[in-house]
């Protein structure tokens, strides 16, 4: 028994008192934790969302029906962009995510599902598909679908945390909502008023005939009688709500810290800080957005294209957005790379994410006179100017 039962227990009268700081305590942890989860989740959806799925046959990209399904309309009802930002949701959500295709070669994502990986070699099969509240009697084998797994174990056990404290919220929500917001008061009442046989009982019906045009008004006028005193105490305690509202923003942008940091976000791109921001986006390709496309890039690479695609045609298919610069703010770099005679032009296209072009001069090596060696005789005034 801990000192704060010891202390409840000798004064029952202020026992619901720590029942009810608890429960507050408790409601304020499983709303924070949700919405922090929400927001990280919902940033790097979006982001990754917005990314072209090329499909590339050496340097030169493909328009073809993959491209069409992946960028535009993988199903009849979801564009692109609502496809993929849910297939990230669920992602990093329920640590997995299924995309099955359907008989009509349209794509869709499972909003539940069993997997079944106890097979020892063989491919692992996924059974009680549902997409939406449609039910696949048959079974998915790995080979058929595109799966990926997120494995963040501090995330998992973070959500765990929450929906435990869901459980308790839940439990005692009735009890909260009873006691929140209710309207509180004294009343004096000056017993030598009270004269007859039914003084009490009229005392009374004046007194739920108050307190109901209290609660059902918002503004309420009540004839006080001689020998009665009201005193209202609800709004009172202004001052400390503020206080409770100033310390609850300061435990979610706490929280919202370290979400983002369990999942790689740079907590500046959540908070909206602008400083440094061009540094924020590298890290968060670094450390989050990079690696969980690259998962996402295999498993495409794997599934949707066969073997002699990838290997004698040099086929794949590329996610591309999340990294990809603007040449304009890369012009003075472009230049150098350039300049220096170690690439051509369209090596440096393909670096930024463009195709290469047809003139046969952007696959020329290119060295200016300011990077000649010093061991070179020197050109003459206007020589190959």
């Amino acid at each position: 028994m801990g000192l704060f039962d010891k202390i409840f227990r000798k004064n029952s009268g202020i026992s619901w008192m720590y029942d009810l700081e608890f429960l507050q305590d408790v409601g304020q942890k499983a709303y924070v934790k949700q919405m922090a989860l929400n927001t990280v989740v919902e940033f790097i959806a979006r982001t990754i969302s917005q990314s072209e799925f090329r499909v590339m046959e050496g340097n030169k990209m493909l328009k073809d029906d993959l491209y069409y399904l992946l960028n535009v309309k993988p199903n009849p009802n979801q564009n692109a962009v609502q496809f993929w930002q849910k297939f990230i949701y669920k992602i990093i959500i329920d640590n997995e995510a299924l995309i099955i295709k359907s008989d009509d070669d349209y794509l869709y994502i499972a909003d539940d599902f069993q997997h079944e990986d106890e097979l020892g070699l063989l491919p692992h099969k996924f059974t009680d598909v549902f997409i939406n509240d449609f039910k696949y009697d048959r079974y998915f084998n790995m080979d058929d679908v595109i799966y990926v797994q997120y494995s963040n174990e501090e995330l998992e056990r973070f959500s765990n945390g929450l929906f435990e404290d869901y459980g308790e919220i839940f439990g005692r929500m009735i009890n909260l909502q009873l006691k929140k917001n209710q309207v509180r008061g004294i009343l004096n009442v000056d017993v030598t008023q009270l004269k007859g046989d039914n003084a009490q009982k009229q005392l009374q019906e004046y007194i739920d005939m108050m307190f109901e045009a209290f609660n059902k008004n918002q503004t309420a006028v009540v004839p006080l009688p001689k020998g009665l005193d009201y005193e209202e105490h609800s709004n009172k305690g202004s001052s400390q709500s503020n206080s409770e509202f100033n310390e609850l923003d300061d435990l979610k942008k706490s929280i919202l810290i370290d979400v983002s940091r369990m999942i790689g976000v740079p907590p500046a791109l959540i908070i909206g800080e602008v400083a440094d921001l061009e540094n924020a986006l590298k890290l968060f390709f670094k450390t989050c957005g990079g690696p969980l496309v690259k998962k996402i890039q295999s498993e495409l690479n794997g599934k949707m294209l066969y073997k002699d695609e990838y290997l004698d045609k040099e086929m794949r298919i590329k996610i591309v957005g999340i990294d990809k610069r603007d040449p304009l703010e890369l012009s003075e770099s472009i230049d150098k790379l350039k300049s220096s005679g170690n690439y051509t032009g369209n090596q440096i296209r393909i670096m930024v994410g463009d195709e290469p072009g047809d003139d046969p001069h952007l696959d020329e090596y290119v060295l200016t006179k300011n990077y000649e060696a010093v061991s070179d005789e020197p050109t003459e005034r206007g020589e190959n100017e």
